[in-house]
C-alpha cells in the first residue's frame, strides 16, 4: 500500500469509533474535519468522497474511499489482524460479532439519527416531535434487547476488546447515561471500560469531553 489512511469526520459523530479502532490497532492516520454545513462540505470537496455528505468516510491508501462506520471498522479489523479487534473471518465467533455489529448499526445508530434529526424523516414539520419520541423509544427498546444477550464477561462477544465493543461505546455517548445505567447496566459497564482504555481515552475526550 502507498500513502496513509485519511479519516474524514467530525467531533461527536460516527467517526469516533473508527478513530478509536485505528488507535487500538496502532495505526497512524490523517484526521480531516468535515464542515457540518452541506454547502461548505461540498466546497471542501467532501461530497466527491461521500455524495451523501454523512460522516465518516475513509480514504484508503490506494486513493479509493469507503463510507459507513461499520464497514470501516471491519476493514480495519481485517487489514490489521495482529491487533485482534475481531474474530478471524469465517469463524463462528466472527459471524456473531458481525451480526450484532450490524444490529447496532441498523437499529440504534439509525434510530439515533431519527431521534436527533426528526425533521429529516418526515415531509410534515408538524410530525417531527412524534418522529423524535418514537425514535427514542425504538432506540431504548433495542438497547434492552441487546442487554439481554450479554453475559458477565468484560467484553461483548470475545475474550478481548473487539470492534463490537468500540462501536457500542460510541453509541452509548448519545443516550442518557442514567437511563443506560438503570436499564442496561452491562452495556454501561462495558462502555465505561472501553472509554477508559489508554489508547481510546484521548479519543473519548476529544469527541465527548
Amino acid at each position: 500500500m502507498t500513502g496513509r489512511y485519511k479519516l474524514h469526520g467530525r467531533k461527536g459523530t460516527g467517526s469516533a469509533a473508527p478513530e478509536a479502532a485505528f488507535a487500538e490497532a496502532g495505526v497512524d492516520i490523517d484526521l480531516i474535519d468535515v464542515p457540518f454545513d452541506r454547502a461548505e462540505a461540498e466546497r471542501a470537496g467532501y461530497l466527491a468522497i461521500n455524495p451523501r455528505g454523512q460522516v465518516p468516510a475513509l480514504v484508503l491508501p490506494d486513493g479509493t474511499a469507503i463510507a459507513e462506520a461499520t464497514a470501516i471498522l471491519l476493514h480495519v479489523a481485517d487489514a490489521f489482524p495482529a491487533a485482534g479487534l475481531a474474530p478471524p473471518p469465517g469463524s463462528f465467533a466472527r459471524a456473531h460479532h458481525d451480526r450484532w455489529l450490524l444490529f447496532l448499526q441498523a437499529n440504534i445508530y439509525e434510530g439515533e439519527l431519527r431521534h436527533y434529526y426528526p425533521d429529516r424523516y418526515t415531509a410534515d414539520p408538524a410530525c417531527a416531535d412524534a418522529v423524535e419520541r418514537a425514535a427514542e423509544e425504538y432506540v431504548k427498546r433495542h438497547y434492552e434487547l441487546y442487554e439481554a444477550t450479554l453475559g458477565d464477561t468484560p467484553f461483548a462477544c470475545c475474550d478481548r476488546l473487539s470492534m463490537l465493543d468500540i462501536y457500542l461505546w460510541m453509541l452509548t455517548q448519545w443516550v442518557e447515561a442514567d437511563w443506560l445505567a438503570d436499564h442496561c447496566p452491562k452495556i454501561k459497564r462495558l462502555s465505561d471500560r472501553v472509554a477508559q482504555r489508554p489508547l481510546i481515552a484521548p479519543v473519548h475526550r476529544a469527541h465527548f469531553g
